[in-house]
């Protein structure tokens, strides 16, 4: 028995140092510009139909939590393709977005299970390095799915989230050609998403060259943190014309600050993600607009290249999903839940 748990042992070890050499051999993956790229509209045509999974085919997923909208949105998209397609799918997440070490076990439990195949949408960009190490020794395709990056992956599916941030500065300095006075309310510090969107906004607006970023504060993906850093900056600078949030949570936060700081005609808030709330709001001109990254079809797009890849086919490292800025006058085109006409809108972009 003791040789067997060696031997055992001795595979286990080989296997491991085999995935993690394997993921060493490819460059830190930035999703935003990574050459080895498609779009997510291409797939079809450039791989051919979808090639239909083999019976008794177990897909798991990994989110960042359940009480945030999007997150659960996006496994929706998930599980409407996998059922279209007969593949079992479990679809779990960590009890918040702080819970690190709790998203990884869940990752690791997955792992153990035999699933053919795990989508993981990791809290920052590293607490999922060993459950994405012990996958690739075990021979089970990873693909990593919005927002954070871990370096080491094969495969990503994911909007740019850089051109977040390019959109909303880029409505700024189209409504406001005399420039202003802005701020950002950034989301959880060592998370690519984040450092991204404000990145594509603090670049674009400044290059603009009559507008000050007055403020620049991470809230954790917080609508209580973001209010209350929205409030003291309304405070420090009460003629501020707009705010950029990192996700939609944060930037109905800062609406009820700006509201509650009497500038809601003044000060125009922008979020990211595209959640029903943020469309709500929209609507009920509290939040100027979102950019929405449309979960829903995102996860499907996941879930496809999850089973294509397991089909052996060679996509490129990145699959890139669609983003549009929303506003009040666009807000109906893009609102639609009917996936075929929502694919059409985007498409015809």
């Amino acid at each position: 028995m003791q040789h067997f748990l060696k031997g055992a042992l001795a595979v286990s070890m080989f296997a491991l140092s085999l995935g993690m050499a394997q993921a060493q051999d490819l460059a830190p993956l930035n999703s935003d510009s990574e050459p080895d790229r498609m779009d997510w509209s291409a797939l079809e045509t450039d791989f051919g139909p979808f090639p239909e999974p083999a019976a008794g085919t177990k897909v798991g997923g990994v989110s960042k939590t359940l009480t945030n909208e999007y997150w659960r949105t996006l496994g929706e998209g998930y599980a409407q393709f996998a059922k279209a397609h007969g593949v079992e799918f479990v679809y779990q997440a960590a009890q918040s977005e702080g819970d690190q070490i709790g998203q990884l076990s869940i990752a690791e439990n997955l792992i153990s299970q035999g699933f053919s195949a795990l989508l993981f949408s990791p809290q920052t960009d590293a607490n999922l390095v060993p459950a994405l190490e012990a996958a690739t020794a075990a021979g089970v395709p990873v693909v990593n799915v919005n927002d954070a990056v871990i370096p080491q992956v094969a495969h990503y599916v994911g909007n740019v989230q850089k051109d977040n941030g390019v959109r909303v500065a880029k409505w700024f300095i189209e409504h406001h050609p005399e420039g202003g006075k802005v701020a950002v309310i950034e989301g959880q510090a060592g998370v690519f998403a984040a450092g991204q969107r404000t990145a594509g906004f603090t670049e674009t607006i400044n290059a603009a060259g009559n507008f000050e970023i007055v403020a620049s504060v991470p809230a954790d993906w917080s609508r209580e943190l973001a209010f209350n850093a929205a409030a003291t900056i309304l405070q420090q600078h009460p003629d501020l014309i707009g705010f950029y949030a990192n996700n939609d949570g944060m930037a109905l936060g800062v609406v009820e600050a700006v509201k509650a700081a009497g500038k809601a005609e003044q000060t125009a808030v922008f979020g990211t993600d595209g959640v029903s709330d943020a469309y709500a709001a929209i609507r009920a001109g509290d939040l100027t607009g979102t950019v929405d990254s449309f979960p829903i079809l995102t996860g499907e797009v996941g879930m496809e290249v999850a089973l294509r890849l397991m089909a052996g086919q060679d996509l490129p490292r990145v699959v890139a999903t669609p983003q549009a800025l929303i506003t009040k006058d666009n807000i109906e085109t893009f609102a639609t839940t009917d996936m075929t006409a929502l694919r059409a809108a985007l498409t015809a972009k």
